[in-house]
């Protein structure tokens, strides 16, 4: 079939997120579980930093690749805690998110037909920028037996002369798993062997709670191979700054800069100095420990509940603020049922690909009080399913 984005913009079946979450305000009383967003206010000192920026002029375009200062700053982050050494001129480009940042990958290598292995569940976004370049999902199943990690031997099951990528996602939304060093290194090592790329996203690289966090670039020492994609969304509370940043060799670097430049010239402005100086500021560390604490004390009383409410299977997520419970009825029913007779929003697992079936996604990005009051619904509810 010929290759149009408004045909393929056609095909795209609308997001189950955004269809719950349409039902979701015509309800009243609606306790949400179900939004991928820190329910934490961006730290005053970067908002500080950004009305500094207004009054310094930084109200004009920036490079396509982004500001300079901020580009040097993440270079010395990357080495530091990442691993990774990459040249700021070369190596580095600010996106629009982590979000656009997908697409202008993609469509740097991507032609129409090229196969992407993507481990699922997964991030949305992950299947929809590939449909758009053209190229074909292939869906690697992970599960909750395994705690959602890929078995290294299927994805070699699946790789083809149309493979041309693997995209990894630790830590995971919507499963809240993370990738040890060993299982890094066997992908790596796969993606290696058989010269296909790798496209990590460490979106969530800060919010890990019992590992550390490992960025498969920092294997790649030359960066041949391996793209990743970062953003100051979640660790910084960001996430309507619209600032990410990908990390890549110097050819897909020029190319997402040649397509930034008809697409949407450049992020944010005031927004880039902004997230220069939150890296910079030691303030920032202190609020992420913070938030990272609270999500911890949440993810252990979610997982509580759902252990002494029949009628859920789980496991103990190491990261990101997710849990995603396997249940034993059909997940968008119970989704659209939990929703409207005990006013508690989830997000149907099916949402995620074909191996989310089955299982829904829980948010505790909200506070331990509402937190309270969901599970005491949920639990009402599930009960009631057993009469």
């Amino acid at each position: 079939m010929e290759y149009s984005i408004s045909k393929i913009l056609d095909e795209i079946e609308e997001s189950g997120i955004r269809r719950l979450f349409e039902i979701a305000s015509k309800e009243k009383d609606i306790i949400s579980l179900g939004i991928g967003e820190p329910d934490f206010d961006t730290p005053n000192h970067i908002k500080e930093y950004a009305i500094e920026a207004l009054n310094k002029g930084y109200t004009h375009y920036t490079p396509n690749i982004g500001l300079k200062i901020l580009r040097d700053a993440i270079s010395e982050k990357l080495k530091k805690e990442n691993n990774i050494n990459a040249d700021p001129d070369s190596n580095i480009m600010i996106t629009i998110g982590g979000n656009q940042a997908f697409f202008l990958i993609l469509s740097t290598f991507i032609n129409p037909g090229d196969e992407i292995i993507i481990p699922s569940p997964y991030f949305v976004t992950h299947a929809a920028a590939t449909k758009l370049v053209g190229g074909k999902v292939v869906e690697v199943k992970t599960s909750i037996e395994n705690e959602f990690k890929i078995i290294p031997d299927d994805i070699k099951k699946l790789i083809t002369k149309k493979t041309k990528c693997i995209i990894i996602n630790t830590p995971n939304n919507p499963t809240g798993s993370v990738y040890g060093r060993k299982e890094i290194e066997e992908i790596f090592d796969i993606a290696n062997e058989y010269k296909i790329k790798i496209i990590s996203d460490e979106v969530y690289e800060k919010l890990i709670y019992d590992d550390e966090h490992i960025s498969i670039a920092s294997l790649d020492k030359n960066l041949d191979f391996v793209i990743s994609v970062f953003s100051f969304s979640k660790s910084y509370a960001m996430t309507g700054w619209r600032i990410g940043y990908v990390v890549a060799d110097s050819n897909t670097i020029s190319k997402m800069v040649k397509f930034q430049m008809y697409l949407a010239a450049c992020a944010n402005s005031f927004a880039q100095y902004a997230a220069t100086m939150a890296l910079k500021d030691s303030r920032s560390n202190q609020y992420i420990e913070y938030m990272r604490n609270e999500y911890k004390k949440r993810r252990d009383y979610v997982l509580k509940r759902l252990n002494e409410i029949n009628g859920f299977i789980s496991y103990k997520p190491k990261g990101a603020f997710y849990i995603f419970p396997k249940i034993f009825i059909d997940d968008n029913i119970f989704s659209e049922r939990i929703l409207k007779e005990a006013k508690v929003a989830v997000v149907p697992g099916s949402a995620f690909g074909t191996y989310g079936k089955n299982h829904i996604r829980i948010s505790y990005a909200t506070s331990i009080e509402n937190l309270e009051k969901a599970f005491d619904r949920i639990e009402k509810f599930m009960k009631s399913l057993d009469k």
